[in-house]
């Protein structure tokens, strides 16, 4: 799934590569702590313990360090869900969804800056890529996973699995960022309703 750079030079040394990791880890830190308006390139490069000029070799702004940042969490995403569609062995492809929920509310709880900026949206709806927004590259990701691992056309699975993620983000928007109903109750009707749908009209559909 190719999306762009931000880094202004990749690290070659393994010192370099080393900074950066420390810039990212800082950054997420931070945000947990201040969210996204509340960092500055100068607090990342503190953090890190870094000078800023070192910073700037690397990224030319704060969203540039945030995007690497979002970009890496996507990444770990997807590994995951390879990863788990492998060890799984699921009868229906459709099943997936519950290891994506898995996965996802992981990371909202471990993962450190996620909760607040998630997959860029916070940010930017196109801070992944600017030709997509955030929810299609993550959508055209999963695609491209299920229809590799369940022998599938892409084309077949990209539109549910896109209207999939949009109705887990707004159901589970409910669930962490508004605090109406007792999160867990609202993350079971996230996956009772992308199951129906998905099970429901894909059977139809695909088989």
């Amino acid at each position: 799934m190719a999306t762009p750079v931000p880094l202004r030079r990749r690290p070659v040394q393994q010192r370099s590569a080393k900074r950066v990791e420390q810039m990212l880890e800082a950054c997420a830190a931070l945000i947990d702590e201040l969210g996204y308006d509340g960092v500055t390139t100068t607090l990342i490069a503190e953090r890190a313990e870094v000078a800023v000029g070192s910073l700037y070799q690397f990224f030319p702004d704060k969203r540039a360090v945030v995007q690497a940042l979002t970009q890496r969490n996507v990444e770990h995403f997807m590994a995951e869900m390879a990863r788990r569609l492998d060890e799984a062995h699921l009868e229906h492809w459709w099943d997936g969804a519950d290891i994506a929920f898995d996965i996802y509310v992981r990371m909202y709880r471990e993962v450190p800056g996620f909760s607040r900026i998630r997959f860029g949206d916070v940010v930017d709806l196109r801070l992944i890529a600017d030709e997509r927004d955030n929810n299609t590259v993550i959508a055209d990701g999963l695609a491209e996973l299920i229809a590799t691992r369940f022998t599938l056309a892409t084309d077949a699975v990209r539109l549910p699995i896109a209207v999939a993620i949009e109705i887990a983000d707004g159901i589970l928007n409910l669930a962490f960022r508004r605090a109406l109903f007792p999160t867990e109750t609202v993350i079971a009707e996230a996956r009772t309703v992308v199951r129906a749908y998905l099970s429901g009209k894909l059977d139809r559909d695909l088989g």
